[in-house]
């Protein structure tokens, strides 16, 4: 029972939907997210529905200091982390130099800064017990420079690129690293990113989590869901790199 699966991004969205999943498996939960409100309601609801354990943190991965304090708190209680779901992360869609630099820092921080502390933090403990399952969100911006999306694309090529590699390293040792790339999904990325786009063609939330949380529990190095996603994803390795950013910007209203 001191298992647990420590999410962040727990609050909404694709984070939200996972936590649900973990509740129903009867794995106990550590929700990590800025609003602390929120995130008790969510486990006072998970944990009278599904009978078992919902811990809070409320942090703002976004500052360096928040994976380090979610770590010694986690510690604190004597808890320990089998299942590492690195879900939060926020993008801005804006020209470069028109963006201020404050949000860039931000995103570099929650995106990979937080997303690699949090990682090396419990690995290492995962590897010792000889079990663990960490799943980070990337996105299929991930594969392809987008303009307007620059630094968010370019976080995310970090994370499917350090995921992939890290996977390698742990399987020996009992640990899997699955990596999920999703496309647009009706969560509440497009609003904070100042994408209103074409949310016909997005994916729901529930059915990613429900994706990505299949492919954490077999081991698999990398999912990417919707057929759509998978042909995108698939077609811009043959594509010349240097026209791949004007696609991009044509079908951007549709990230």
């Amino acid at each position: 029972m001191n298992n647990f699966a420590l999410i962040t991004g727990a609050s909404s969205g694709i984070g939200l939907d996972l936590a649900e999943l973990f509740a129903a498996n009867r794995i106990n939960l550590i929700l990590v997210a800025r609003s602390e409100d929120k995130l008790i309601k969510i486990a006072n609801e998970l944990e009278k529905t599904y009978k078992i354990k919902a811990y809070t943190i409320a942090k703002d991965l976004s500052k360096e200091n928040s994976a380090l304090e979610i770590y010694k708190e986690i510690k604190s209680k004597n808890l320990s982390i089998e299942y590492l779901i690195n879900n939060a992360g926020f993008g801005s869609y804006k020209d470069f130099i028109n963006e201020e630099w404050n949000v860039y820092h931000r995103m570099i921080t929650l995106n990979i800064y937080s997303l690699v502390k949090l990682t090396y933090l419990f690995a290492s403990e995962m590897v010792n017990n000889g079990r663990g399952k960490i799943l980070n969100v990337a996105s299929t911006a991930g594969f392809q420079p987008i303009p307007g999306l620059n630094v968010y694309s370019a976080t995310k090529s970090f994370v499917i690129s350090f995921s992939e590699a890290l996977h390698h390293e742990l399987i020996d040792k009992g640990v899997t690293v699955t990596t999920l790339c999703p496309g647009s999904t009706l969560t509440n990325f497009h609003n904070v990113a100042g994408l209103k786009g074409r949310k016909h063609i997005a994916m729901k939330s529930k059915t990613v989590a429900k994706i990505g949380y299949k492919a954490m529990m077999k081991g698999k190095q990398i999912v990417i869901p919707g057929i759509i996603n998978k042909i995108s994803s698939f077609t811009v390795r043959f594509t010349p790199r240097r026209i791949i950013p004007i696609i991009s910007k044509k079908v951007i209203k549709g990230v």
